[in-house]
């Protein structure tokens, strides 16, 4: 008998994951190249031929018992020295060594924050549309997910809204950005606004209020659009990242926590989400893949193609009469369903062999994501079944 935990996952389970399992039957059924799968974040573009190369000079050059064996909780001291020098040379920040903690990719970093920081009952709050997950991660601990509504004009955070449901309980706000699933960068003005009101509440109640910026995407954006960092705007800043975007590497599980000086009792949060990793059971982030990033820390994937298919994709769709911001960031389109549920529409394209993630499941529903992380060639051929999907629809 599986716990009462789980048995609402179990009955809820992903549709980002069942949509990614349709099309594998379909891809059986019709072949690879006839079936348009725009489900699952998993990027395509190869990893830096750096990280190829690091692995091989790592495994030729250190000794086995380091490459492969425990450290600190926390991660190699010269790891995590690295990824503080970098930030600081590109933003102009003051980390050090002891303000980086190395995370089993930004998905366990969140659970380590939220095992920190939660107690039963505690209110997390965040902006849909989100990031599906967030619900369980915040379960996992006994806390309450709160979410704000959307605003689809902007898909900037709602923070009239935000500010009438911060309360007493309120533990954490989570954000995204660059944004999974519309794409939206969160800008410097959004950003001050928001740590006014958050400066505001903790006077107001006498409490501290941490603001989780969960930032795997960060380094894809485009038309030279500007991704600020939050830790400059609020000192209650934890920053959660990932290397699976940045470096094609989601399968390799390698991330990290940002916990600057700044932060309330900054110290001892450190200290608890080092520990926190290990009772998790993660107990330390992959030792080989941490001495990886630490020589590919300047590395990039080819952010361009990624903006060739965007603009391919959404030039096709806008053309067809569908309805979307244009992404400035990520590898998503968030699409306006051209029906209020947008179920039928995910029905209806599955004639065509177009896979997409209906928008209830990030909250927001009346919407569709479709990830462009695909080859080229898989919009190219997508496009005809969109525009027979588009005479269906208006």
């Amino acid at each position: 008998m599986i716990s009462e935990k789980m048995k609402p996952l179990v009955a809820n389970n992903s549709a980002i994951r069942a949509m990614f399992e349709e099309g594998a039957k379909q891809k059986a059924i019709y072949g690879e190249d006839q079936v348009f799968d725009f489900s699952l974040g998993n990027p395509n573009v190869p990893a830096p031929k750096e990280v190829k190369q690091a692995i091989i000079d790592i495994l030729n050059e250190e000794d086995p018992v380091v490459v492969h064996g425990y450290m600190n909780n926390a991660g190699f001291p010269e790891v995590r020295k690295a990824i503080a020098d970098s930030l600081n040379r590109r933003f102009d920040t003051h980390f050090h060594e002891g303000n980086i903690l190395m995370t089993v990719g930004a998905a366990s970093g969140l659970n380590v924050i939220l095992k920190t920081l939660l107690n039963p009952g505690d209110e997390v709050i965040t902006f849909a549309p989100y990031f599906v997950e967030y619900g369980a991660y915040v379960g996992n601990y006994d806390g309450k997910l709160v979410v704000v509504s959307p605003d689809t004009a902007t898909f900037q955070p709602n923070l009239a809204e935000l500010e009438e449901k911060i309360t007493p309980k309120t533990k954490a706000v989570i954000i995204n950005t660059p944004h999974n699933p519309t794409g939206v960068i969160y800008s410097e003005e959004t950003l001050k606004k928001l740590a006014a009101i958050l400066e505001k509440k903790q006077k107001e109640y006498g409490s501290v209020i941490f603001l989780i910026s969960d930032e795997p995407y960060r380094e894809l954006a485009y038309d030279g659009a500007v991704v600020p960092y939050v830790t400059k705007y609020y000192a209650n800043t934890i920053v959660g990242y990932s290397f699976s975007k940045s470096l094609s590497l989601p399968g390799e599980r390698i991330g990290y926590l940002v916990i600057p000086d700044e932060l309330d009792d900054a110290e001892n949060v450190f200290q608890a989400a080092s520990i926190a990793t290990r009772v998790s059971g993660s107990v330390n982030a992959p030792s080989l893949m941490q001495l990886v990033i630490a020589r590919c820390i300047d590395a990039s994937v080819d952010v361009e193609y990624y903006d060739r298919n965007r603009n391919a994709l959404y030039n096709g769709l806008t053309e067809c009469g569908f309805v979307c911001t244009k992404p400035q960031g990520a590898f998503y389109l968030f699409v306006k369903s051209p029906f209020p549920d947008e179920a039928k529409f995910c029905e209806l394209a599955k004639k065509h062999h177009i896979l997409m993630v209906p928008g209830s499941s990030f909250a927001c529903p009346g919407y569709v994501r479709l990830a462009y992380c695909v080859s080229y060639e898989t919009i190219e051929r997508s496009l005809p079944a969109f525009r027979e999907l588009a005479k269906e629809c208006f």
